[in-house]
């Protein structure tokens, strides 16, 4: 007889179990497949976080993270920061090709995290091939533009394409991408040919990874993103020549490296150093005029900024095993050093009333040029027992060259495994923020000063007052204390539920108030802001498929006269008496689902209803790309 050869066979029944993360903070992620497939306008990574529950894109086109403001968060791309250090917002665009994970931290109790007062996100871009060459090219063919039925010029024109493969075969790979945006976004009750505003910008992204060897990676990266956006908040009541352009120029590079000292240790370096240019442009000489139901004339801000941002970071963890278990000890240094040379020139505005005569004339001093420097040393530390227990213990220690205080921030949370098949998590903690100072707050006080005339109906002289701008108590860093805790509980291999809540307050929020009995408009660290927020999430995994759905009942209250809506990018020359009320971006009641199908023939389905209440707007709609 033959002796009949061995064969074996393993045969796997039934569908993957959903996860439930062990870890105390409360994070969310949108992984490559949904970026890739999801619908967005401008194919950009952060333009999904709104998929993500208590994420918001406000009235004015700013991403808006659990009832903060958008300079509050932080906001990451490969663990360094890409905020501009002038205004405090994200400023950084990415080919989305080039991205694999977008996610939004609620409450960073890990005291890596810091300079922040409200949630973080994190961008992680794709690791080059190693093996082979791949090639996509996207969008090659242009949009025209109809109007009035007939096909003047391009609408759209986003253009694409990233390459990547080895140079040295399982040594060194390389990324490069490349993607050019132009955009006219029409208003459609303007005249047909004077209704668009207009974006171009181009991105190159270039990474190179290397295996050092066994214990050893690294990772390059140089991002170019130069871009102009002309007719910047062109709306129903202010027409072409009484917007701005907006023209900005930047660039980034970042080194990592990564060592595995022994198997239970790590030590990450990083430096990366940003460029990020900016000047405000008008449209018109004439001079700029607020009526009743228009604006004309020439916008009155004209601003040109200079600014560049220098990070380094050492983080060591390392895994021990003593009392109560396992521990993973982490502790570090982080230092930033940020730059900006700037002029700003503000000329006369007038107020015209009802019957068209002028009610009010606000003249400024003259164009301001000046320079601020900021370095802020901190340095994170963590431990975190872990059993069926998992507590992590963090304190972050932050000096300010700007205040020249340091901070002392302690955070801790914890995760409970309810059930011993980890099935139904309990998590929960509470951390302490201090914030940075966006180095526009610094330069306030060498602003132009203004004068505010009344006038009357024959045009003279009716009262005059000249104000100043002031600091009286000088600056300090804001401050938040948030807390969570939520439920997470698998009830079917197929179903996970979540239940939580959240709560943040914020003190020493920048503020600005008119001080007309002392002739000056303060700048102070008076302002207070809270956000509350009940969550339901549920996820339910098919067959070829993902199906989330959530429910958020939330409420952000705050001061009103925040700095930027007077001296940012789309300034605004009065300034009224500070008061308090619901935030532009409060969504009290949202219901959000979406899910990604494959569908035969290689197809992908993705849908997304985004239902909401409330969304004041207050002010004129900016678009998304500042």
């Amino acid at each position: 007889m033959e002796i009949e050869a061995l064969k074996e066979s393993v045969t796997v029944n039934g569908n993957a179990e959903p996860s439930i993360a062990t870890e105390p903070e409360q994070r969310t992620e949108i992984k490559r497949p949904t970026l890739l497939n999801a619908p967005t306008k401008d194919d950009r990574a952060d333009t999904l976080l709104p998929l993500i529950p208590g994420v918001v894109r406000g009235p004015d086109g700013l991403i808006n993270m659990k009832g903060a403001r958008s300079s509050q968060s932080g906001s990451l791309v490969n663990g360094a920061s890409v905020v501009d250090p002038i205004t405090g917002n994200p400023a950084m665009s990415l080919p989305i090709d080039v991205v694999e994970s977008a996610s939004v931290i609620a409450n960073p109790y890990d005291p890596e995290y810091g300079r922040l007062a409200g949630p973080v996100s994190k961008i992680e871009t794709t690791t080059g091939s190693f093996n082979d060459f791949h090639l996509s090219v996207q969008n090659l063919f242009p949009r025209p533009r109809r109007r009035d039925g007939d096909f003047i010029g391009i609408e759209a024109a986003t253009p694409r394409a990233t390459f990547t493969g080895p140079l040295i075969k399982n040594k060194v790979a390389f990324t490069e991408s490349f993607e050019y945006r132009f955009v006219r976004t029409p208003v459609n009750s303007l005249a047909p040919l004077e209704r668009d505003m207009k974006f171009e910008g181009l991105t190159w992204f270039t990474q190179a990874d290397v295996n050092l060897n066994q214990r050893q990676s690294m990772t390059a990266t140089f991002t170019l993103y130069p871009q102009k956006l002309n007719y910047l908040g062109l709306n129903t009541f202010a027409s072409q020549p009484s917007t701005p352009n907006l023209h900005q120029r930047g660039y980034m590079g970042s080194l990592q490296h990564r060592f595995a000292i022994k198997s239970d240790a790590l030590l990450l370096s990083q430096v990366t150093y940003k460029q990020f240019d900016a000047d405000v442009t008008p449209n018109s000489t004439d001079p700029y005029k607020l009526l009743v139901e228009a604006t004309t004339g020439g916008f009155f801000d004209r601003q040109a900024r200079r600014s560049n941002h220098t990070e380094w970071q050492e983080i060591f963890q390392k895994e021990r095993h003593g009392f109560l278990g396992r521990h993973d000890l982490k502790f570090g240094v982080d230092y930033v050093h940020d730059d900006y040379d700037g002029r700003t020139a503000l000329l006369p505005v007038t107020i015209v009333g009802v019957s068209n005569f002028p009610l009010e004339q606000i003249n400024f001093g003259p164009a301001s040029q000046f320079t601020i420097k900021q370095n802020a040393p901190g340095s994170p530390g963590t431990n975190g027992p872990l059993q069926r227990l998992t507590i992590d213990l963090g304190l972050r220690f932050d000096h300010d060259s700007l205040t020249d205080d340091v901070n002392t921030a302690p955070r801790a949370g914890f995760a409970l495994m309810v059930t011993k098949n980890a099935k139904t998590v309990l998590k929960g903690g509470a951390g302490l923020f201090y914030d940075r100072i966006p180095l526009n707050i610094s330069s306030f006080p060498l602003l132009p000063d203004r004068t505010v005339t009344i006038l009357s109906p024959a045009g003279a002289v009716a009262a005059s007052e000249r104000f100043t701008n002031a600091v009286p108590g000088g600056l300090r860093n804001p401050r938040s204390l948030g807390w969570n805790v939520e439920l997470d509980r698998q009830l079917t291999s197929s179903l996970v539920v979540r239940v939580g809540f959240q709560q943040r307050n914020t003190a020493r929020d920048f503020v600005l108030d008119p001080q007309t009995n002392l002739g000056r408009i303060s700048l102070s660290n008076a302002g207070r802001s809270s956000y509350r927020e009940f969550q339901f999430t549920a996820q339910y995994k098919v067959k070829r498929g993902t199906l989330n759905a959530s429910y958020v009942r939330s409420k952000a209250f705050a001061n009103l006269n925040d700095f930027n809506q007077s001296f940012g990018n789309y300034a605004n020359p009065v300034i009224n008496p500070d008061g308090r009320g619901r935030l532009a971006w409060d969504a009290p009641n949202r219901f959000l689902a979406w899910g990604r199908f494959e569908a035969p023939f290689k197809f992908t389905v993705l849908q997304v209803i985004d239902l909401h209440t409330d969304f004041r707007t207050p002010l004129p709609i900016k678009p998304a790309n500042l």
